[in-house]
Order: C-alpha cells, then sequence, then structure tokens
C-alpha cells in the first residue's frame, strides 16, 4: 500500500478507561533499531512480501504497534546507542533485493535520512489498498506518535490492549492474514498470558500467520513460556539469533521469532537472516 494522496483514510480509535497507563513505561525509541528489530523486521518483510505475491487481500493485525516511525538521531535513540551496534552495521550486509532494505531506503525517501520504520510502517509499505490493517497501542504517547505516522493511510487503529483486541478482531476479515504479536514483556504475567492467547487467536482464526517476538534472557524467563508454545503449536517455525548484551549487566543475549503456519520460504529467509548476524 504506498502512499496516495487521493485516497481517503479512516480511522477507527477505541478508547479503554480502565487500564493503568501509569504502568506502561516502555517507549521503542531507546531501543528502536537494535539487533533484535532487524531479526523481527527482516522476518515480517519477507512474509509480507510472499503474501502480496498473491492476487488475494489479507488482514495485517499488529498488538503492541509502538509509534510507528522512529528518529534515530534523537537524544532517546543515541542515548543507548543500539541502532548504532544494529541497523548500522546490518543494513549495509542485507542483499539489496531484500524487501526490509526497500523498505527503510522507502522510508528514508519519505521522512529523512534519520528516519526508521516500527512495523506498523513496514506494513502499510508493504501491503494494499485492498488490505485491512488493524493496530492497537495502549500507551498514550506512543498511541498519538503511532495516529501522526499513520495519518496518510487507511488503517484501523485502537488504543486499548493489543492481545484483547486481537481476541476480538479474529477471524477477520479478509481470513487471509498476519498477526504480529511484540509486547515489551514489562509485565511478567505476559509470558503466561501470551501463550494462552496464541492458542485461543490460532484455534479462531487457524488459517493465520501468527508471528511472536520474544527476547532471549540470561534469566531464562522465555522458556517456559516457549515450551508451552511448542506444545500447543507443533507445526511451527523458531528462529533465535544470538549477539553480546548492549551494555554491561544487560539481560538480553538474543531474540527470537515463533511463527505459526509460516508461508512458503520462510525458514530459508529465517536462515539468510542468521548468516547475516554471523556477519557481525
Amino acid at each position: 500500500m504506498t502512499q496516495q494522496a487521493e485516497r481517503s483514510y479512516f480511522i477507527a480509535w477505541r478508547g479503554e478507561g480502565d487500564y493503568g497507563w501509569a504502568m506502561l513505561s516502555y517507549q521503542h525509541i531507546y531501543h528502536a533499531g537494535n539487533l533484535a528489530d532487524v531479526q523481527k523486521h527482516a522476518l515480517l518483510c519477507h512474509v509480507l512480501d510472499y503474501m502480496t505475491q498473491k492476487d488475494k487481500p489479507l488482514t495485517y493485525i499488529e498488538t503492541h504497534a509502538g509509534r510507528g516511525l522512529y528518529d534515530l538521531s534523537s537524544h532517546e535513540a543515541e542515548k543507548t546507542g543500539e541502532a548504532a551496534g544494529g541497523i548500522s552495521v546490518l543494513e549495509r550486509k542485507l542483499r539489496p533485493s531484500h524487501p526490509y532494505r526497500k523498505r527503510l531506503a522507502e522510508v528514508r525517501a519519505r521522512h529523512g535520512a534519520s528516519a526508521y520504520p516500527g512495523s506498523p510502517l513496514l506494513a502499510v509499505l508493504s501491503l494494499r489498498p485492498t488490505d485491512q490493517i488493524h493496530l492497537s497501542e495502549l500507551h498514550p504517547q506512543e498511541h498519538h506518535g503511532l495516529y501522526l505516522s499513520m495519518a496518510d493511510f487507511p488503517v484501523h487503529l485502537y488504543q486499548r490492549d493489543g492481545l484483547q483486541q486481537a481476541l476480538a478482531l479474529t477471524p477477520p476479515t479478509p481470513r487471509r492474514g498476519v498477526m504480529l504479536i511484540d509486547p515489551s514483556y514489562e509485565i511478567k504475567d505476559d509470558y503466561v498470558t501470551i501463550p494462552k492467547l496464541f492458542a485461543a487467536v490460532g484455534r479462531k482464526w487457524n488459517v493465520g500467520v501468527l508471528m511472536l517476538w520474544y527476547p532471549i534472557l540470561t534469566s531464562g524467563a522465555h522458556l517456559e513460556m516457549l515450551a508451552t508454545m511448542e506444545e500447543n503449536h507443533p507445526d511451527h517455525l523458531r528462529h533465535e539469533v544470538r549477539f553480546p548484551p548492549v551494555r554491561e549487566g544487560h539481560r538480553m543475549i538474543g531474540s527470537g521469532m515463533f511463527i505459526v503456519n509460516p508461508p512458503w520460504g520462510t525458514a530459508e529467509a529465517a536462515a539468510e537472516i542468521t548468516d547475516l548476524f554471523k556477519k557481525l
């Protein structure tokens, strides 16, 4: 779906007053473009590129959308330096024809050299006018940023808990489609509730491509969740990359993607990403 000035856009804004927004402290600008983003976004772009090759509409659902567009020259991004050790290093090692690399170039052409797309912007630039896009973001500041970055695109925005919104939306119309679940895991219960949510969505939407991002932690907090996921979804693709902590004491030492109903060629795309990380 390319930006078209002549097309109108619509936004379905859903507010939920019962959530404790004060608990939501995570803002992805501090981590945008890091190594985990490279893995996640490269796989997402492959999946969307493959699925849009067929002349059939699809639905894209994202549960934790963030603000959609980030400035890597901002104080927040430069404070952590994670993009400098992530996309700034690996982008030039991507093959020129990779759909992720194409999307990055398109975003910079639109928004400037320091612009970096989150997954919602990657999705809207990859999809078509016939496709449906549903984006949830509960954090008020991040949701406002998402509203601004999506202003030129025909998307549905929801300011409510993305996991509950995912259940409400499935099975979607069109039934063919992709869901990305990408929480910050700042709520400890996520490791317990996500497998239950994932299984419930899978039962309602058995043809959907369901993608879950998770951190690989020194504590091993992710392992029990993955064991449950693998038991619930024996036919899945699990892809992981490892990398050093971004700073002393940081607990994340890798990044993972768990995919149910992976499209054809996803295993090969994941292997390409593995080779990319070997070039670090």
